[in-house]
């Protein structure tokens, strides 16, 4: 079987663990799920020849980690530094750097906030993923991207009527 067969498999692994990842209304789980889900899909994406996103999803593996232990933005500022250094190594067009931006977006979000602002956080980096994805062919990331974006928005959207729910109650007379 080819390299590039085996990393568009991958990509629909992806897929599924980012549906996973997406539908938790629990950040601790959401974070377990996506540390898992960025280090199949940097062996994706290395598979598939696109080494500046291969760089972007292996260094989200260390951020996600990182983040399940602290929220310093100390830390996220580092994790970004690294991104831009290191993908400056590899980066060759102007689209590597969606990858780049995506994972920043993802970095800021799980390291210095929570709830919904950390979705939205991450829901703008998925759609810098999705157009990389788009332009270096990787199928599976593509429909990861176009589900985790539609899922994170349904989550968000429950997250924000669950929130709604309790302000009412909290204001009813009792």
């Amino acid at each position: 079987m080819d390299m590039m067969l085996i990393g568009q498999i991958l990509g629909f692994v992806s897929f599924a663990l980012g549906l996973l990842c997406f539908m938790q209304k629990d950040d601790k789980r959401l974070k377990q799920l996506m540390l898992v889900m960025n280090i199949n899909h940097s062996i994706h994406f290395l598979l598939i020849g696109a080494v500046t996103s291969a760089i972007s999803a292996g260094l989200s593996a260390f951020r996600t980690g990182a983040s399940m232990k602290t929220k310093s933005g100390w830390v996220a500022m580092i994790f970004v530094i690294a991104l831009v250094i290191l993908s400056a190594q590899w980066a060759v067009h102007w689209y590597d750097w969606l990858a780049v931006a995506g994972a920043c977006c993802g970095t800021f979000g799980l390291f210095c906030l929570t709830g919904i602002k950390m979705r939205l956080a991450l829901l703008t980096g998925s759609c810098c993923w999705l157009l990389n994805n788009i332009i270096v062919g990787s199928i599976g990331g593509m429909f990861l991207e176009t589900f985790v974006i539609c899922v994170n928005l349904n989550t968000i959207y429950g997250l924000y009527r669950a929130a709604q729910a309790q302000t009412q109650a909290e204001f009813q007379p009792g």
